[in-house]
């Protein structure tokens, strides 16, 4: 308990939110590497994703790669990297890390969303004419973007917690404090900077959860109240049931 209570003291103390390794500084920091490493991942892995779930090829080398790359440990990896590219370099080799960390993740929330598009509602565009962009852009694009959201999600949050590790080789972030801490045997500022990341974690998925929702169409949405509703239960409830004699 003591060791929770000296974890917001430290957290509460002025000079921790002040200068050049301030709190918030090193939170800039940490969202930095997140953000622009979650964006280059989604510039990679969004066409290619929704590209397999399009045309339905190219699928078992993705649940392949994808798998691969979740097993590459990120400490391994980032140190390596360092070790090939050079100390100059070590933002870069943090990077690239953090993007192969995200990149399954996206892919497979990319083409999972075209896979879970009803495939009649694409039979009848194409029976309407229209082209396979046009399918593309105005059928499988908005009903597989809360998918896609959703693989954003996740991909952020693994990369939140793992920039922590960035801290290893002096770039800063709110892992620092960790880092720190054990070198130092302060366990209150070791919990107080696992506090942090855990707070920003959870600040961002309650933003993705809510992004989410958003970027549901308005018809599927509209759908699934009045299927939910009084008539819609009923109708369940008499297609369940079975015919007497």
């Amino acid at each position: 308990m003591n060791l929770i209570i000296n974890a917001f003291v430290w957290l509460a103390n002025p000079e921790r939110w002040s200068g050049p390794t301030g709190i918030p500084v090193a939170l800039a920091q940490h969202l930095g590497f997140t953000f622009l490493s979650v964006l280059i991942a989604a510039v990679v892995a969004v066409p290619v994703g929704w590209a397999i779930g399009h045309t339905g090829r190219g699928r078992e080398l993705a649940v392949a790669v994808s798998g691969a790359a979740r097993a590459i440990p990120s400490f391994g990896l980032l140190v390596l990297l360092v070790l090939l590219l050079g100390v100059l370099q070590t933002g870069l080799a943090a990077v690239v890390t953090f993007v192969l960390l995200g990149i399954p993740s996206i892919l497979a929330g990319a083409y999972t969303g075209f896979e879970a598009v009803d495939r009649r509602i694409i039979d009848a565009g194409r029976a309407m004419g229209m082209t396979e962009w046009q399918i593309l852009w105005r059928i499988e694009v908005p009903l597989g973007l809360p998918l896609l959201v959703s693989g954003l999600r996740a991909a952020t949050l693994q990369i939140v917690a793992t920039v922590t590790i960035a801290a290893y080789v002096g770039l800063g972030g709110l892992g620092q404090y960790i880092i720190q801490g054990i070198n130092l045997n302060r366990f209150d500022q070791v919990l107080a900077g696992a506090i942090l990341v855990a707070a920003l974690a959870l600040l961002l998925d309650a933003v993705f959860a809510v992004l989410e929702r958003l970027v549901v169409p308005r018809g599927v949405r509209a759908g699934r109240v009045s299927s939910s509703g009084p008539t819609g239960r009923r109708s369940h409830a008499a297609a369940a049931a079975p015919a007497s004699s």
